[in-house]
């Protein structure tokens, strides 16, 4: 969630260039995964014990720590008064991937589980390769941004490697359209508001991905294309994997 909607904030972060050091930002991207093999191994020691309801509640517990850290989120701005129209809405790719991982852990419905999986790899996991931060590191709201998005990602790992999840044939393109129908929507707020939730009237503050991708609107039409690419690449371990009905596993 990028809370720097006004222009004076993000000015101001511009010259500040928040950053995390080297050495600190590696290791958080590495704990991500691994918390994420913890979860797969304690689901499969669950599942050998045939312990079916405690293979659900690790996913209920998982989607309760999402949620609350989102909470917490908003509490915080809240408490800071920083929780203001049309600013500091959960409007970004990363806020409606929250939402679909949480109901995805919740459910196992198969579209939800694609969406969020595709969300979480393709686009929450580059808010944490290039992070847009807004306070030095590390402050609550730094430490909370980490924790938050390595939750989501870790989420989506934990349900395919699990088995859990798999994302079907015509996912990519299913994916591409829910992207897109979201886009349209916060682009149109994004212009009766001057706004700029998904970064699509201008790039971050800090240095990203975009910044390679042109000028504005191009680098909004070169996102289309390695938005494509990634779905693509994040569906093939699984094209020929057998297809199953309804939910992929687990209760």
């Amino acid at each position: 969630m990028d809370v720097l909607s006004r222009p004076f904030d993000r000015e101001q972060a511009m010259q500040a260039r928040f950053a995390v050091p080297a050495a600190v930002h590696i290791a958080i991207l590495s704990a991500i995964p691994l918390f994420a093999a913890v979860l797969t191994l304690t689901d499969r020691l669950i599942s050998a014990r045939s312990i079916f309801a405690g293979r659900r509640n690790l996913r209920v517990a998982l989607a309760a720590a999402i949620l609350s850290d989102a909470l917490v989120q908003y509490g915080y701005l809240a408490a800071h008064g920083w929780l203001t129209f049309p600013y500091s809405l959960p409007l970004e790719l990363c806020d409606a991937t929250l939402c679909l991982m949480i109901v995805a852990l919740l459910t196992l419905h198969p579209l939800i589980c694609e969406l969020a999986y595709y969300g979480a790899l393709a686009g929450t996991s580059m808010a944490l390769l290039t992070p847009d931060l807004w306070e030095t590191f590390p402050s609550f709201s730094t430490v909370q941004f980490f924790v938050m998005h390595g939750l989501v990602v870790a989420g989506a790992l934990y349900l395919v490697w699990s088995g859990q999840a798999r994302p079907r044939p015509g996912s990519v393109w299913r994916g591409m359209l829910a992207l897109n129908l979201f886009a349209a929507a916060i682009g149109t707020f994004d212009f009766f508001f001057s706004t700029n939730y998904m970064y699509l009237r201008a790039k971050p503050a800090n240095p990203s991905l975009l910044d390679l991708l042109g000028p504005w609107p191009w680098y909004i039409a070169a996102s289309e294309g390695i938005a494509l690419g990634l779905f693509t690449l994040l569906y093939l371990p699984f094209r020929h994997t057998p297809r199953t009905n309804g939910k992929a596993g687990g209760v």
